[in-house]
């Protein structure tokens, strides 16, 4: 076997092999100050798999020890604010059904930060895709199989090998829609008869139950402490972010003051408006900043993250509605990726198709999690047709977005509250 053949199969055996890590059993963190000290202890988790203790399968990479702790006791309180209780469990104590190559720390962040965007629904079926922490595919439906389904499809490029997680216990359709594509993770409340051995079909395949999905409204406005660590090993703590706006009634029509004139926004939203912006600003708080997405019918139609620019983060959002929904049409008239396809009149058609509905664009909903500091951004969205936009406001040059908006028979909402995730 030649050298690199050997490397591949070392890059291989890697994936492969779980890590002894070294992490004490029990963590405690003190907060303290000359008259008071609060205490958090935690347990490291482990689960039994084929008779066998182990923890955390490794860490970031292949290689990287890690270790998984749940809150076990203690209590901060901070001013006002107090931390969430011990005992409620979700991510940092899962039920493994079916371990498959036991979680490693993606596994369980990318399962973590689905319940954070699942707990803001409950009154219908909602399915929830992540990959590498951010959200590559939301929907609600009818039925938890559609929901799946809109999400799967929003962009099933991305959603291969990600987290699935779902508010409803899954029945035997949505189990063999979720079986017939690739996944790292499913997450439900429970499984109904035969949906178990369905999804065992794919055997490295996490399942996951988390009894505690039934209660994930209690977890909405909570706090967690967070830390950052630094290079020199410091740390930056922070209280959790919680979105203030949550429904109608916390969301403001834009208006402003710009040099002794008020600019207001023409056209109040439909009740579909309000529906989509909502549904996209609550997705939103999952999602890494600088973001920039578009929401239409409850469904994620294009999600941009991580750029540096709002300008830049609003093209791409735009870019990749385009190519996903090139890639939808594809594969459900042909049953291969766009990418695969050779027939260039083929390939035409679903160009055109993709062009003349602006990516699937039209009467959408434009979600940013910060304001917009000119309306460049804003009107990389109108050009697409977009028809509502919610934002936090707070720009010196808001006056320019209203305008814009105004212009373009485009509505507008503030939530009055930034929504960055780094």
């Amino acid at each position: 076997m030649s050298q690199t053949a050997n490397k591949t199969q070392d890059l291989k055996q890697m994936y492969k092999t779980i890590v002894d890590e070294h992490f004490p059993s029990r963590m405690e963190i003190t907060f303290a100050d000359d008259e008071k000290r609060q205490t958090l202890f935690y347990e490291k988790v482990m689960w039994t798999i084929d008779g066998v203790q182990k923890g955390i399968r490794y860490g970031e990479n292949p290689g990287q020890e890690a270790a998984l702790y749940r809150l076990l006791n203690g209590n901060l309180v901070l001013g006002e604010t107090e931390i969430i209780q011990p005992g409620q469990y979700l991510a940092s104590d899962i039920e493994l059904l079916q371990s498959g190559k036991h979680p490693g720390k993606t596994n369980l962040t990318d399962t973590d930060n689905s319940l954070n965007i699942l707990r803001y629904f409950k009154d219908k079926p909602t399915a929830v895709i992540v990959k590498h922490n951010n959200p590559c595919g939301v929907a609600r439906g009818a039925s938890l199989e559609e929901a799946y389904h809109r999400a799967y499809m929003a962009d099933r490029v991305a959603a291969f090998g990600g987290c699935i997680a779902l508010n409803r216990s899954i029945d035997r359709a949505t189990a063999q829609a979720v079986s017939d594509q690739y996944a790292e993770v499913v997450v439900a409340p429970d499984f109904e008869e035969g949906a178990l051995d369905i999804l065992a079909r794919r055997k490295n395949l996490r399942v996951i139950r988390i009894g505690n999905i039934e209660k994930l409204q209690n977890f909405i406005g909570k706090r967690f402490v967070e830390f950052k660590s630094l290079i020199d090993g410091g740390h930056i703590v922070q209280w959790s972010f919680v979105p203030q706006a949550r429904s109608r009634a916390d969301l403001k029509i834009a208006e402003c003051e710009y040099q002794g004139n008020l600019y207001r926004v023409k056209r109040e939203p439909t009740e579909k408006e309000y529906a989509d912006m909502l549904f996209g600003w609550l997705v939103e708080s999952g999602i890494t900043s600088n973001s920039v997405i578009y929401v239409k019918d409850e469904v994620t139609v294009g999600i941009g993250t991580g750029e540096q620019d709002r300008v830049g983060v609003a093209e791409i959002a735009r870019d990749k509605a385009y190519r996903k929904l090139a890639d939808r049409y594809c594969f459900e008239e042909m049953k291969i990726p766009y990418n695969e396809l050779k027939d260039e009149e083929k390939k035409s058609a679903i160009d055109e198709r993709v062009r003349k509905e602006k990516g699937g664009l039209i009467g959408a909903a434009m979600v940013s999690d910060a304001f917009f500091p000119f309306r460049d951004g804003i009107d990389v969205g109108i050009r697409e047709g977009v028809r509502a936009v919610i934002q936090p406001g707070g720009s010196g040059n808001d006056y320019q977005s209203i305008e814009a908006c105004n212009e373009a028979d485009v509505t507008m909402v503030y939530t009055g509250q930034r929504s960055f995730k780094h």
